[in-house]
C-alpha cells in the first residue's frame, strides 16, 4: 500500500485508440473497504479507465500501481495471475457459463486458482446464501431471472477473496427493484469483507451506493475529495 494507505493508485494515465484520446492525464485512488464511484457520459473515459486500473489495458503513458506494484513492470502472465487472485468483475451482463450450475459458476474462479471441488463449492454456497440465491444453487443461468443473475455474478466475483472488486454497470440491465437490491447486497458484502470497489456507472441513485465519486471528463477524473 502507499505511504497514503491507498490499495490502487493510477497517476496521470494517458490512453488513445488511433486519433482518439480516452484517457488524457487521468489519476485515481481506492482504499481497503472504500466504494467509489466512477461517473461520466457515455465515450468519457470511465471503462477505459477500469480497464487499466484492472491490468487489462495497458495505458500508453502514466502508472497504476497496486499495492506497491506498478502493473506495467508486470508481464502478461503476472497480470493474468493477479486478476485471478486479487481482482474480481462484475459486468453489465453476469456473463455466467450457460452449461455450469449457478454453483458451478460461482465456484470457477476458485477451481481455477486450483481448489478442490467440493471445497469451491462449499465456499461459493457460503457466498450464495450471502447473496440470497443459495436456492439456485442447482438451477443453470438460462433458467434464473436477471437480477438472480447478477446476484450471482456478484457471488463470482467475492468468493474468491479478491481484494479490489471491479464493476462495470452493473445494475444496466435491471429495473430499478432489482437494481436497488443488487447494490445492496454488493456493497454490504463488500465492506465486511473489506474489498475495495470500482464501481463505474452513469446512474446516480446507484453511485448513491459509495463511499465518494470520481467523474471522468473529457479522459480526465476530477475527485474533489481525494486528489492524487
Amino acid at each position: 500500500m502507499t505511504p497514503d494507505g491507498s490499495l490502487l493508485v493510477a497517476r496521470d494515465l494517458r490512453k488513445s485508440y488511433g486519433s482518439t484520446p480516452a484517457l488524457d492525464g487521468a489519476s485515481f485512488s481506492v482504499h481497503p473497504g472504500e466504494v467509489v464511484a466512477v461517473m461520466g457520459p457515455s465515450g468519457s473515459g470511465k471503462s477505459t479507465l477500469l480497464h487499466c486500473l484492472a491490468g487489462i489495458v495497458t495505458p500508453d503513458s502514466g502508472s497504476v500501481t497496486y499495492a506497491g506494484r506498478e502493473l506495467s513492470g508486470m508481464s502478461d502472465a503476472g497480470r493474468s495471475a493477479l486478476r485471478r487472485s486479487d481482482f474480481g468483475f462484475v459486468f453489465q451482463f453476469g456473463r455466467l457459463v450457460p452449461e455450469l450450475t449457478c454453483v458451478e459458476n460461482v465456484a470457477l474462479p476458485l477451481r481455477l486458482n486450483g481448489v478442490r471441488r467440493k471445497a469451491a463449492e462449499r465456499t461459493a454456497l457460503t457466498w450464495m446464501e450471502r447473496l440470497e440465491v443459495e436456492s439456485l444453487a442447482a438451477e443453470r443461468p438460462g433458467e434464473i431471472s436477471g437480477g438472480q443473475g447478477q446476484r450471482v455474478a456478484v457471488a463470482r466475483a467475492l468468493a474468491s477473496s479478491p481484494k479490489v472488486l471491479f464493476a462495470d454497470e452493473p445494475t444496466g440491465a435491471l429495473d430499478s427493484y432489482n437494481g436497488e437490491r443488487v447494490m445492496e447486497l454488493l456493497t454490504e458484502a463488500a465492506r465486511s469483507a473489506r474489498v475495495a470497489v470500482v464501481l463505474v456507472t452513469h446512474e446516480a441513485r446507484v453511485a448513491a451506493y459509495s463511499d465518494r465519486d470520481v467523474t471522468v471528463r473529457d479522459g480526465r477524473a476530477v475527485d474533489l475529495e481525494h486528489a492524487v
